[in-house]
């Protein structure tokens, strides 16, 4: 039988169990999987659980039953690279599921429990993103935090320097914020790829308490976060288009890029917004970035009566 989910808070010692995560990761992959998907026959015979049979998912990947069963119940600690390999491939795993799976098999050595260190933005990094005055652009780090930004970004995504500093979270902010429901027009995807992003981050770090603390909030205060943690998707992205609705300039169509410097483990990305040359959106920042921080604050004033 199947284990149950657990809770999505982590165990006792503040952190996120990987045992569990493993397990449910590996469930909840398998069950998305028919036997015509893999080349296997379906006899139609009723099936208690979704997707594939442990027994057939153990044959695609060459393993034994009691093997594969034991992995799936989080015992990943001897499994070996070529055996979780085969278990991707059988599996149909993405790149990042594949990554996100060698992290829960494999976990990190745990360090002695110490305080969580405190993120910081190289000064190099900030005078870049200062002088970056014409596009929105933000420095996040671990947990989705949101650690540094320019006046262009505050115009178009609200002034974070007025936020108590926990709250400067985009998980916090889709989720709990109802103005940034708003901000985002396909603002289910955004909440989608946020969930997908903090499950990669708990794979890497499952003994940080401040993300286990991070996700019971989340899954506490919003029903929409913990279905879509349940899910177990993982999902990495370095570009790709945001469509937002600004209160001031009305909708935007904006191409977004993020690059992580070169070298470092910090878990640090810089994330830029730019619009198409001549675009109507490209004017619209044009207007943002002129306003800078007091854009939202102009557009209360516009719409006030």
């Amino acid at each position: 039988m199947d284990e149950q989910s657990t809770d999505p808070a982590g165990p006792a010692n503040g952190g996120l169990d990987p045992r569990a995560g493993l397990s449910e990761f590996l469930r909840s992959r398998r069950a998305r999987l028919k036997p015509e998907d893999v080349g296997l026959p379906d006899f139609g015979r009723h099936r208690r659980v979704p997707g594939l049979r442990r027994e057939e998912l153990a044959q695609l990947a060459g393993v034994s039953v009691a093997y594969y069963t034991r992995l799936e119940q989080g015992n990943g600690r001897n499994v070996s690279a070529e055996v979780l390999e085969s278990i991707a491939h059988a599996l149909r795993l993405s790149d990042a599921e594949r990554a996100h799976l060698t992290h829960l098999a494999k976990p990190r050595r745990q360090r002695r429990k110490q305080a969580p260190r405190t993120q910081q933005v190289r000064p190099a990094l900030r005078q870049l993103l200062e002088s970056m005055d014409t596009v929105p652009a933000y420095a996040v780090g671990r947990r989705s935090e949101i650690l540094a930004w320019n006046r262009t970004a505050a115009a178009l995504f609200g002034d974070w320097g007025r936020l108590p500093a926990q709250e400067r979270n985009w998980a916090r902010l889709v989720f709990l914020n109802p103005d940034y429901r708003d901000l985002f027009i396909e603002w289910e995807q955004k909440a989608s790829d946020m969930v997908a992003y903090l499950r990669m981050d708990a794979g890497r770090h499952p003994e940080d308490p401040q993300l286990s603390a991070l996700v019971g909030e989340l899954s506490v205060k919003s029903e929409e976060f913990r279905t879509l943690w349940a899910a177990h998707n993982v999902k990495e992205k370095s570009h790709g288009v945001k469509r937002v609705r600004h209160p001031l300039v009305g909708d935007l169509t904006l191409l977004w890029e993020s690059f992580s410097p070169v070298g470092e483990d910090s878990g640090q990305s810089l994330v830029t917004y730019f619009a198409e040359p001549g675009s109507p959106s490209a004017e619209a920042l044009r207007l943002l970035a002129g306003w800078g921080a007091d854009a939202r604050q102009s557009a209360a004033n516009v719409t006030a009566p």
